[in-house]
């Protein structure tokens, strides 16, 4: 295989880009201290959160939506393409890179554009379903795509001869021992070492309509003996609930510790994005889902073959109420069978290998 010694990775705009790029580049280190790894993002991006912070370059280029549209935007979109494309080309240049693997995002587009034109090899990481905008335009300018999930060549036949190499996890995920760190973790966090514990979380910016409803819960939730760890998102600043309560609730607004509260819960109650499947599976967190009811979809296709493997289940967000959490929710978090089936079933569905697959398969683009 061909070594790497410059690497180009591009994605931004949501955490579902920039943390399996964070995950990537973090494995090519491993393996290599001394490969040049650039990131790609635009300027007003949340990459410029996270990238720097991690000790990798990032460097701006323009970023502009992809109309999905007749209309003005989509006649100014080739002329804003190319600029961009440009930009990014003196950057392919300045690094000398050997390969761009780009994760979706609208700064992706002018990376592929960039590489294709420079004839430099380039990689789409996708994990949705359908393809997101930005990666399927990528895909006129190369034929090296690949999966994050089985499901994806099921259900988008155009693919289905992609390799499916999983999806890169954050190392302090891909290795967790939940059972070994729980007592440690509950520790963190304040909590009852021995009492089930409910762990919610809506990404990175929380879920008002997860958030309400287990609010409304709350006292049926400790009353039945379980306590809760709950990251309520940055933005939900409002967010309360009543006091009093029988066991522990333990409020955050941003974790960025996640293993801990995958390690201190027993059931997790979430979203459906395609990174938090990916880290529920792996790790074999039995969850409940409940998908985004906007968009087209992709968070139920994203949860369900989890669900059908015996890791899950689904609930839709207009059917999440008090009730159900009391109902539903409380008897499966507090039945201690069911949870180690359904954990030993997610994590037979789930991998924790998507970083060197990933790798294995860009070494093999660049030497071939």
């Amino acid at each position: 295989m061909a070594a790497l010694r410059s690497v180009v990775l591009a994605g931004g705009g949501t955490g579902g880009h920039i943390y399996p790029l964070l995950a990537f580049a973090d494995c090519l280190r491993r393996h290599d201290p001394g490969v040049r790894i650039t990131c790609i993002g635009s300027p007003s991006g949340m990459e410029n959160e996270l990238i720097p912070q991690r000790g990798y370059e990032l460097r701006h280029v323009p970023a502009y939506q992809l109309p999905r549209s007749v209309n003005m935007n989509l006649v100014r979109t080739p002329d804003r393409m190319w600029k961009a494309a440009r930009a990014t080309r003196a950057i392919l240049d300045e690094v000398n890179a050997d390969v761009v693997v780009g994760f979706g995002g609208y700064v992706s587009v002018p990376a592929y554009l960039a590489a294709w034109r420079r004839k430099t090899p380039s990689v789409i990481h996708e994990v949705n379903v359908p393809i997101g905008v930005a990666n399927r335009m990528g895909m006129r300018f190369t034929n090296h795509l690949v999966l994050g999930f089985p499901h994806q060549r099921q259900l988008m036949p155009a693919v289905a001869g992609a390799e499916v190499v999983g999806v890169p996890l954050r190392q302090s995920i891909a290795t967790l021992d939940r059972a070994a760190r729980r007592a440690e973790a509950r520790r963190y966090f304040g909590l009852d070492p021995n009492l089930p514990t409910l762990f919610v979380f809506g990404a990175s910016s929380g879920a008002r309509s997860i958030n309400n409803a287990v609010a409304g819960a709350a006292q049926a939730i400790t009353s039945a003996g379980v306590q809760v760890l709950h990251i309520i998102g940055a933005r939900n600043e409002d967010f309360d609930v009543p006091s009093g309560l029988a066991t522990p609730y333990v409020r955050v607004k941003f974790l960025s510790e996640m293993e801990l509260g995958y390690a201190a819960g027993d059931l997790a109650l979430c979203r459906g994005g395609a990174m938090t499947c990916a880290e529920t599976a792996a790790i074999g967190m039995p969850a409940v889902y409940v998908p985004l009811p906007w968009g087209n979809g992709e968070q139920r296709r994203n949860a369900l073959p989890v669900v059908e493997a015996g890791g899950g289940l689904i609930v839709e967000d207009g059917d999440l109420s008090p009730e159900l959490i009391a109902n539903t929710v409380v008897p499966l978090v507090r039945d201690g069978a069911r949870l180690a089936a359904m954990s030993r079933a997610a994590a037979g569905y789930g991998r924790r290998d998507g970083d060197e697959a990933l790798r294995r398969y860009v070494l093999k683009v660049v030497g071939g």
